[in-house]
């Protein structure tokens, strides 16, 4: 993900929201269904980025690729409260999402990639023996994942 900006949606000027500060807001949580673990309210922010389909991420914005929006939930403990899917659908390249949280600091701390170049990086273990080596020699990508011969972290350049 790259050229990652802040998306002002008009909805934030509805009564829908509360700005609480600058480029965040306080709404309805969409996924509260009742329980008494989970908050009503949700603090938001929207951001518009690039994917770039030569890291392996989506090459239109209707298609916004899993990696590395998943490690971007992870890292900051925040989830995606809206989609645009107008938008997406619309736009030729520029990918448009909501991201919340019930903790506030999640969503400052999730701002803090603005900027940035966000991408996951490919990591392989290196202290393999010879006999080691040669098992894995035949293995798909994807089955040295499900081994933990090698694996991905998302990166915040």
């Amino acid at each position: 993900m790259k050229n990652i900006q802040i998306y002002n949606a008009d909805k934030y000027l509805t009564s829908a929201y509360e700005k609480v500060e600058e480029n965040i807001y306080k709404g309805r949580n969409p996924y509260y269904r009742g329980s008494s673990w989970e908050s009503e309210e949700m603090y938001v922010t929207s951001l518009t980025f690039e994917q770039e389909p030569s890291l392996g991420e989506g090459e239109t914005p209707d298609d916004i690729s899993q990696y590395p929006l998943e490690g971007i939930l992870d890292l900051f403990g925040v989830c995606v409260s809206d989609f645009y899917d107008a938008l997406n659908a619309e736009s030729q390249g520029t990918c448009y999402q909501e991201f919340g949280s019930e903790h506030l600091e999640n969503v400052r701390k999730l701002l803090g990639i603005v900027g940035k170049h966000v991408y996951d990086k490919k990591f392989q273990a290196d202290d393999l023996s010879e006999e080691e080596q040669e098992k894995y020699k035949g293995m798909s990508e994807e089955e040295l994942e499900e081994e933990g011969i090698i694996w991905y972290e998302t990166v915040v350049e």
